[in-house]
């Protein structure tokens, strides 16, 4: 079922609700892929119904980025979310959001800012406000949908993370699932930004994953100087590879590590032309 306007999807929950159903929530922007499908698949499989977003939030992408090209395909999104199981697929605008003009800066829309501390680093030292965006429009997917459990990738660790401080702060009633990143048969983490990419730069963001699985390997054989893992990845790098960031992360709350330990995720950043990718691991396990 597509839905368009809040007030459908919040009297189709309520139905639910007073049937003592369990309600998941898997928000996206749309341009489904397999990594989306096995957040649907976690929250089919854990809940009653599912809702999914389909929503291109304009209040999380900065200056410059690629709002205005950011692929919209709802009526294949609709499709594959449907035959995979979603009960509804939420597809507001942005005026069904944020209101006629949606005039989107912090002077006149309320915005959720989650800590300094968690922002200024990795993604967000970048990408100013992104965060600010992501938490906005988070906070009113669950105040819409009113979900039990909400289900999110952990190829965007740090948004996870954020998140789930969000939801504790704020003392959210909702359960937020971490679900494992997918990746693509050669290792590339699944992303709808990966259709930019041409067959050369394609090639070339195995990168990502050639430094992370490397850096791990380096790990289990008993390398915990954070220093001399950072520079395993040197030589792994081309010209063509703009590296933003490599930096090692505390899981819980983005702690800066020295000494790498098994509570560590290695995130890394790569621009490949005008197409900026990520991806992280976990040390442990």
């Amino acid at each position: 079922m597509l839905i368009h306007t809040i007030a459908e999807v919040r009297a189709k929950v309520r139905e639910w609700k007073k049937q003592g159903l369990t309600v998941g929530l898997v928000p996206t922007m749309g341009a489904l892929h397999d990594g989306h499908l096995s957040l649907i698949k976690k929250s089919v499989e854990t809940c009653d119904k599912t809702v999914i977003s389909v929503f291109v939030n304009p209040i999380q992408f900065c200056p410059g980025e690629d709002f205005e090209k950011y692929p919209r395909t709802l009526d294949a999104d609709r499709k594959l979310a449907e035959d995979a199981g979603v009960d509804i697929v939420f597809a507001p605008s942005a005026e069904e959001m944020y209101g006629a003009g949606h005039i989107m800066s912090n002077d006149f829309l309320t915005y959720v800012i989650p800590p300094f501390f968690y922002q200024d680093k990795l993604c967000g030292k970048s990408r100013v406000g992104h965060f600010d965006g992501v938490c906005t429009v988070v906070n009113k997917l669950f105040n819409i949908v009113q979900p039990d459990f909400a289900f999110f990738g952990e190829k965007d660790r740090q948004q996870l993370i954020i998140i789930q401080k969000m939801v504790k702060d704020l003392s959210i009633p909702v359960e937020i699932v971490p679900c494992p990143i997918v990746r693509e048969d050669d290792g590339l983490a699944m992303s709808s930004r990966n259709r930019y990419l041409n067959d050369e730069e394609r090639k070339d963001a195995l990168v990502l994953k050639s430094i992370l699985f490397n850096i791990k390997v380096c790990y289990n054989s008993g390398i915990k100087d954070v220093k001399a893992l950072t520079e395993t990845a040197y030589s792994y790098l081309k010209p063509c590879h703009s590296l933003e960031y490599l930096d090692f992360r505390d899981k819980n709350d983005l702690e800066s590590k020295t000494i790498a330990d098994n509570d560590t995720i290695v995130f890394i950043a790569v621009k490949l032309g005008s197409v900026r990718l990520i991806d992280n691991i976990a040390l442990a396990g």
